[in-house]
């Protein structure tokens, strides 16, 4: 990427619909996120389900948030997993796809050693030019990849930020303290959007930005223009809704919300996920007719 990461990112999900990719809904939310003001796009995040996609699927989701998006937001998209040559293979595979770069989340289940964690990535970032981020999720993976251990990394080039999901406040604010100036961290804890970008951070891959994006967005606009206080009231009605968004598994709460604005045709996910309890469709419909009405 030839400009600095930073902003509001929307990891999208994948929408359903009788078993298969609804690329029609697809198309329309990568259409609405561009034109809601959106800084960047990220397919095939977990939040996109994409372990439940097979390569034909993976593929054709990235072309089609190229098709739409290219040259109007750029596209990072998840490559990643626990084994290096597979992560390799795909990358390879997509090469022929114009987008920005990746989002590369740590090694999961194999649990490997710092160093096993630095080569895993330096391989990763020989095998494409593109910008790399490193997304580290201890609490999802089982090993958390060290501040002194990214920040070696970060002298990599083209690994250019991470996406931030430590599960420590002092990691995390550690690592906003000591990263270069030209390493970009994004925060992947939306409810932590506000205090990460009160400490510095460069923006946020937000699951919960599917929903009042243009609040979230209104949220980075006055970190930006150094406006505190704007930016903590317009991040008051989002630290009550986030929590909501992941009362239960994400993104099911997310695509019955968006399924209920007639943004995607069904709610449906992937198993193992399956859909949201009748008392969390209550609260969220009760969320929505709130908004409706407002």
């Amino acid at each position: 990427m030839t400009t600095r990461i930073s902003g509001l990112w929307v990891p999208l999900i994948t929408p359903f619909k009788d078993g298969a990719v609804d690329f029609e809904s697809y198309d329309r939310l990568v259409e609405h996120y561009i034109k809601a003001g959106a800084d960047g796009l990220f397919p095939l995040g977990t939040t996109g389900e994409s372990p439940t996609l097979d390569e034909a699927e993976i593929d054709a989701v990235v072309e089609r948030t190229a098709a739409v998006a290219r040259g109007r937001v750029p596209i990072l998209v998840g490559v990643g997993g626990n084994a290096t040559r597979k992560v390799e293979k795909t990358l390879k595979r997509l090469e022929r796809i114009p987008f920005e770069g990746i989002v590369s989340v740590c090694p999961y289940y194999n649990r490997p050693s710092q160093d096993g964690l630095i080569a895993h990535f330096r391989q990763i970032a020989a095998a494409t030019d593109r910008a790399v981020l490193i997304y580290n999720i201890p609490y999802r993976t089982a090993v958390n990849l060290s501040n002194d251990s990214l920040l070696e990394l970060a002298e990599v080039p083209n690994i250019v930020g991470a996406k931030d999901s430590s599960g420590s406040i002092a990691q995390s604010l550690e690592l906003l303290a000591r990263k270069p100036v030209d390493f970009s961290v994004l925060t992947g804890e939306d409810a932590l959007y506000f205090t990460m970008m009160a400490h510095g951070a460069e923006g946020g891959i937000l699951a919960a930005s599917h929903l009042m994006t243009e609040r979230f967005i209104e949220v980075g606009r006055r970190f930006a223009a150094n406006d505190v206080a704007g930016a903590r009231t317009a991040w008051a009605p989002l630290a009550q809704f986030v929590p909501l968004l992941f009362a239960e598994a994400n993104p099911m709460p997310i695509k019955y919300l968006l399924w209920r604005q007639g943004l995607i045709a069904s709610p449906e996910c992937r198993l193992p996920l399956t859909r949201i309890s009748d008392g969390l469709a209550s609260r969220l419909d009760a969320y929505f007719e709130r908004r409706v009405a407002a």
